[in-house]
């Protein structure tokens, strides 16, 4: 895209912070919680997507490493292998997008190590300092995590990442890349019910991601909060008969990140610069956690607002062909991010094909009309596959 950097910077300020969603919120209202790095938090596979963002839960699939890895040893295949793809905000311009490429490997009968990289891509920008110099600014991740069933039920997981972010735009303000190294903690708890005369499967997650460093930027050397983040959730798989099942699956996740502080009425420049810096700039990442449960200016209900909720539903015909629909919901106040999703899937024996798509329901929203796709293979189908020759 052939743009000036500030407007590139300002759709990721609209992707991240929401401020173009809250239409009709009043201003003194709108508080969300900002981080950097915010292309963390872009759901990257079709299936969740299209099930409205829900994953902590559901069964487990080749993308469990985004949402949590300790689901990995509850897959049926040895191993497999996914490429996602999202065209990101269409809607505003022509060449952000996301790519994200996931693995695993069961090792025995009881655990796994698996990996992801993740890409997201601002396109070309034009520099606005004279030079009409263009680059590439972009964000990136490398993961890797390990898995572990302690019981026939219950298993844990626990990642490790490096995030990369150059948005570098003017480099006579002194500023660099910045780069940061965080952990996620999960757990997965699969068993079967009752539920009349059906034998259903019940999953229970937890997964809090991004747990690490803050990242600086260069020029004040202020360091910026990642994206930590708490999802819970809870998923029903419902057999139908025996080629058909039907699964419902809830999630709600918070940013476990201070709220950035707001000037007060009469509150001078200075003071304001000085609390900013105390109350926010120079808390740890790990105080910032604890913080981030009670420092919302408007108490409790002001904290409620922080969590997002998303519920979603999964028809499944033979293992092979799915159906899917969705709702995500956050707060105005908090970035009004509300939309609808639909999406569906084939499965062979060897690969699956899966479609995600987003229907805001507020007009003017640039995530309105978002498309994933996402393509993954399974390693045990392409072994039999080769046997059969």
């Amino acid at each position: 895209m052939n743009k000036k950097l500030r407007l590139s910077f300002l759709t990721v300020v609209v992707m991240t912070s929401s401020a173009a969603f809250a239409q009709g919120t009043k201003k003194d209202m709108f508080n969300p919680v900002t981080t950097s790095v915010t292309s963390q938090t872009i759901a990257p596979d079709a299936r969740a997507a299209g099930m409205g963002d829900v994953g902590v839960a559901t069964d487990p699939d080749v993308n469990s490493q985004y949402w949590n890895p300790a689901k990995y040893p509850f897959n049926i295949s040895r191993a497999g292998v996914s490429l996602n793809y999202t065209p990101w905000l269409r809607q505003l311009v022509s060449d952000i997008d996301l790519a994200y490429v996931a693995g695993y490997y069961r090792i025995g009968d009881y655990s796994a190590v698996s990996s992801s990289l993740r890409y997201f891509s601002l396109g070309e920008v034009q520099t606005n300092d004279g030079s009409n110099m263009t680059i590439n600014p972009y964000e990136m991740s490398l993961d890797v995590a390990y898995s572990l069933m302690l019981s026939e039920h219950f298993s844990l997981g626990a990642a490790v990442r490096w995030i990369y972010s150059d948005l570098t735009y003017d480099y006579k303000e002194n500023t660099s890349p910045g780069s940061a190294f965080a952990a996620d903690l999960s757990c997965y708890y699969q068993n079967y019910i009752n539920i009349g005369e059906r034998e259903c499967q019940l999953g229970i997650g937890l997964n809090i991601s991004n747990i690490g460093s803050k990242i600086t930027f260069g020029g004040d050397n202020r360091s910026e909060f990642i994206p930590t983040n708490l999802r819970l959730g809870a998923a029903l798989m419902i057999p139908v008969d025996e080629f058909n099942k039907f699964t419902i699956a809830a999630d709600a996740n918070k940013l476990l990140v201070p709220t950035y502080p707001k000037r007060n009425t009469g509150e001078s420049q200075v003071d304001y610069d000085n609390r900013l810096q105390k109350d926010y700039y120079d808390v740890s990442s790990i105080s910032g956690i604890f913080k981030s449960f009670g420092d919302a200016p408007n108490g409790f209900s002001e904290e409620m607002q922080e969590v997002q909720w998303s519920v979603g539903a999964e028809y499944t015909y033979n293992d092979k062909f799915s159906l899917r629909a969705g709702y995500h919901n956050e707060s105005e106040n908090k970035g009004n991010r509300k939309y609808f999703t639909v999406g569906a899937g084939f499965k062979m024996n060897v690969f699956a094909l899966d479609a995600g798509y987003v229907i805001a329901t507020a007009k003017n929203n640039p995530l309105d009309q978002t498309l994933r796709f996402s393509l993954s293979f399974d390693m045990d189908g392409i072994k039999d596959l080769f046997k059969r020759k």
